[in-house]
């Protein structure tokens, strides 16, 4: 039988190992409830237009605002729901009308919108995306890039019925 070496590597390797598989095991039950609905993100809904029309694209494009939607509880995908976009881009500031556009998901949940590129707003290239359709609770998400170099962003949401 091989001498286990304990030293001061092992012993945290495994003390971390050990709390990491307690904190799954912990997550087990919840996961076993179903998917749980994505709350909506502080400053999400800032310059948020009601209504905001349906579009092929945003300005110009070359920038992808990418993403899913999903029932809470199953995670089945939601066809034909809207989801809102807009931000602060290349064209224009996030609190203009031309600035904003909203998309519907496809069969299987999905959505794509092409924007103008991003650019930072107060230190941080982000986005504001709000499902608004009223058959599900609504949800405002501002996910922030990583790089304002970034061409795309994807964003998911979790619905809870309203």
């Amino acid at each position: 039988m091989t001498p286990i070496l304990l030293t001061r590597r092992t012993l945290i390797a495994t003390a971390g190992a050990a709390l990491a598989l307690g904190a799954l095991g912990l997550r087990l039950p919840a996961l076993a409830q179903g998917l749980a609905p994505t709350p909506s993100m502080r400053g999400g809904a800032n310059n948020y237009r009601p209504g905001a029309p349906i579009v092929e694209r945003i300005g110009n494009g070359g920038f992808w605002m990418t993403g899913t939607v999903r029932r809470a509880g199953d995670g089945a995908p939601l066809p034909n729901q809207r989801i809102q976009v807009w931000a602060h881009t290349v064209e224009g500031h996030e609190r203009d009308p031309e600035s904003h556009g909203a998309t519907l998901t496809a069969a299987d949940g999905t959505f794509r919108l092409e924007m103008p590129q991003i650019v930072p707003a107060f230190g941080q290239p982000h986005a504001h995306l709000a499902y608004d359709s009223g058959d599900f609770a609504t949800v405002f998400l501002r996910p922030v890039m990583r790089s304002a170099k970034d061409t795309t962003l994807h964003a998911d949401f979790v619905l809870q019925p309203a």
